[in-house]
C-alpha cells in the first residue's frame, strides 16, 4: 500500500482535473489507518467508482482513498434481505451476485438505485442517491441499517439510529466528510418479480406531464420522464413519460457486470451540439410512432440504466467536458419554476439529449444534507463552453434559489457557498460532525471546510 502521485484525476464531467496523493488499501484494517494517519498537511477523502459529476469527488492537492479493492460481501440473510458488505462493493456486483429469479420469478433487489449500477455503496450513502422510486422508497439512506466509519482520531465507530445516531444522520448524504465508510448494512427490498413491466407515453406540455405524473405516481414503482430542452411555444415542455415496475412472476437475470460497448476515445470536438440536439430530439419523440406510447415486459437494465450500456459515455462532450444542473424545487409552483427553467434553456441553445424531469416524494431521509426534497427536480448537462455557459448555470441557480430549491452537490461544479447554504438549512446541525481531517474540491468551495 503505497502513495503515488496522480495528475490526472478527473471528475466525472471531465470539466475538472485535479492532482492528488492516491492510496489504495486492501482491507478494512489498512483503511481505517490511513483514515487516521494523513500526510502532514493534507485533507483526504473516500472515493468509489469516480461518478461524482463535479468537485465532491476530488480533494486538489489532498489524499484521495480509494475504496474499490474493499469489495467484500460479509453477510446476506435471504430470509431478511439484510445484506452486510464492504463500502467498495458495487451496486453492479450486488445486482450480478443477488437480484436473481426464484423458482417463483420473485427475488430481493436494490431498495433504491441511480441511473448507474457503478457506484460504490459507499458513495450511495454519502450522497444519499435517489431513483426513479422516490415517491414509493424515498433515498437510499432511509434503507441503510448501519455502517461502520472509521474517523481521524483512530476510532472506528458503528452507526446507526440507535448508536451514534447523530454521526449516522450526518454520514447520509454527508459527501465524505464525516470519514472514511468501511461497512455498510443494507435493507434490501422483496420483489414479486425480477422482470420489469415498462410504458413510455409522448406528452405535449408540462400540464400534461403533472397530470400523467400524479396518476402513475399512485400504480406504477419507477416514474421518471425525458423532455425536449430545446422545444418553445405551444411545444415547451414536450417529451416522453416513462413508468415501470416488478412483473410478478416474472424472472429477468441480472445485466452484465461490466458496459457491452465502450467508446475508446475522446473525440476533439463535443458531439452534442446544437444541430446534433435538434436531430436527436426529433428523433426520439418519434420514437412511439403515431400511438405515442408502447409497452413491454423485459429485463430492469433498460429502464433503470439505459446508460450503463456504453461505457465512457462521458467522452461524448468532447474534451472540455461538460457541467450537470440538477434542482429540485417545492412542489407549490413546481410547474411554473419547471417553465422558467426550461424557458432560460431553450433561449441559450445548449443543453444535452439526457434531460430528466422527475417527481420526489414525502418521505424524509434520514440524512441532514439529503438532496431529495417534497416537489420536482430536473436534471441535464450542458457541454463546457466556457464563460457562456457558466453564464447560464448562473441564472438557473437564480431561478432555483429564488424558488426556495436547491442544487444537487454530486452533480455539481459551479453553485455558490451562499446558494448551497440557503437550500440546506441543517449545516448548523451538521458542521460539527464533520471529521476536520477530511475535505474536498467542493467542501471548500462552499465554505464546509477551510
Amino acid at each position: 500500500m503505497t502513495a503515488i502521485a496522480s495528475r490526472g484525476y478527473l471528475s466525472w464531467g471531465r470539466n475538472l482535473r485535479a492532482e492528488h496523493w492516491v492510496e489504495r488499501p486492501s482491507t478494512p484494517a489498512a483503511a481505517a489507518r490511513l483514515a487516521a494517519a494523513p500526510m502532514a498537511g493534507r485533507t483526504r477523502l473516500g472515493v468509489g467508482c469516480g461518478r461524482s459529476y463535479g468537485d465532491a469527488g476530488l480533494n486538489p492537492d489532498g489524499e484521495l482513498i480509494e475504496m474499490r479493492p474493499l469489495d467484500r460481501f460479509i453477510s446476506f440473510d435471504r430470509e431478511t434481505g439484510i445484506l452486510e458488505a464492504e463500502a467498495g462493493l458495487r451496486l453492479a456486483d450486488i445486482l450480478a451476485v443477488l437480484a436473481r429469479p426464484e423458482a417463483d420469478g420473485a427475488g430481493w433487489f436494490l431498495p433504491v438505485t441511480p441511473g448507474t449500477r457503478y457506484v460504490t455503496l459507499g458513495g450511495a450513502v454519502a450522497n444519499d442517491v435517489h431513483g426513479k422510486n422516490h415517491h414509493r422508497a424515498g433515498s437510499f439512506g432511509r434503507h441503510v441499517l448501519g455502517f461502520d466509519l472509521a474517523r481521524s482520531d483512530g476510532r472506528a465507530l458503528a452507526c446507526s439510529p440507535s448508536q451514534n445516531a447523530e454521526l449516522f444522520a450526518a454520514t447520509i448524504g454527508g459527501l465524505g466528510l464525516t470519514g472514511l465508510l468501511l461497512r455498510v448494512r443494507l435493507q434490501l427490498l422483496r420483489v414479486p418479480g425480477l422482470a420489469m413491466e415498462a410504458e413510455d407515453l409522448r406528452f405535449g406540455g408540462l400540464d400534461e406531464y403533472f397530470a400523467i405524473a400524479a396518476q402513475s405516481d399512485e400504480e406504477w414503482d419507477y416514474t421518471a420522464a425525458w423532455v425536449d430542452c430545446l422545444a418553445d411555444g405551444d411545444a415547451m415542455g414536450r417529451g416522453i413519460f416513462s413508468r415501470a415496475r416488478p412483473a410478478p412472476g416474472q424472472g429477468a437475470l441480472p445485466p452484465s457486470l461490466e458496459p457491452r460497448r465502450n467508446l475508446p476515445a475522446t473525440p476533439p470536438l463535443s458531439a452534442v451540439n446544437s444541430l446534433s440536439l435538434r436531430a436527436f430530439n426529433a428523433l426520439y419523440l418519434r420514437r412511439l410512432g403515431s400511438s405515442g406510447r408502447s409497452h413491454r415486459v423485459g429485463g430492469y437494465e433498460g429502464v433503470l440504466y439505459p446508460l450503463d450500456a456504453v461505457g465512457g459515455w462521458n467522452k461524448l462532450y468532447g474534451p472540455r467536458g461538460f457541467h450537470q444542473f440538477q434542482c429540485a424545487v417545492p412542489p407549490s409552483d413546481a410547474r411554473d419554476v419547471v417553465a422558467a427553467l426550461l424557458r432560460e434553456i431553450s433561449r441559450s441553445g445548449q443543453g444535452s439529449p439526457l434531460v430528466v424531469l422527475k417527481g420526489f416524494g414525502n418521505l424524509p431521509s434520514p440524512g441532514l444534507l439529503s438532496f431529495p426534497m417534497p416537489g420536482t427536480t430536473l436534471a441535464l448537462d450542458f457541454p463546457a463552453r466556457g464563460d457562456e455557459t457558466l453564464r447560464l448555470l448562473s441564472r438557473l441557480e437564480a431561478i432555483t434559489v429564488e424558488a426556495q430549491g436547491r442544487l444537487y452537490p454530486a452533480k455539481d461544479s459551479v453553485m455558490s457557498a451562499d446558494t448551497f447554504q440557503r437550500g440546506y438549512t441543517k449545516l448548523d446541525i451538521f458542521r460539527p460532525w464533520i471529521d476536520p481531517a477530511f475535505a474536498s474540491g467542493f467542501s471548500r468551495r462552499v465554505g464546509l471546510t477551510p
